[in-house]
């Protein structure tokens, strides 16, 4: 697999190196697994815009909640404790 993010890995997936770990949502806070980095197409006021997402899982499960790949950062902790982030 490249760590290029550039490149694609089918279905529009972007590879990641936290792809599959524990990540935190800087904007909400979340915690959860990476399950996926995608290109989407957003509406905005000046017309579509293209954007990469990151997908989260929480550990209990549910929707996956999207995010900027901007904001999640490694999380080694326990979900709803402050925890360590590191870079």
């Amino acid at each position: 697999m490249s760590t290029d993010p550039r490149l694609g890995l089918g279905l529009g997936h972007q590879d990641h190196p936290l792809l599959g770990r524990q990540v935190r949502d800087t904007a909400s806070g979340t915690v959860g697994k990476l399950m996926a980095v995608v290109v989407e197409e957003v509406p905005t006021h000046r017309g579509p815009r293209r954007v990469r997402l990151a997908y989260l899982r929480r550990d209990g499960g549910g929707r996956e909640l999207a995010t900027a790949v901007g904001n999640i950062e490694r999380f080694d902790g326990v979900p709803g404790e402050p925890g360590k982030r590191t870079a």
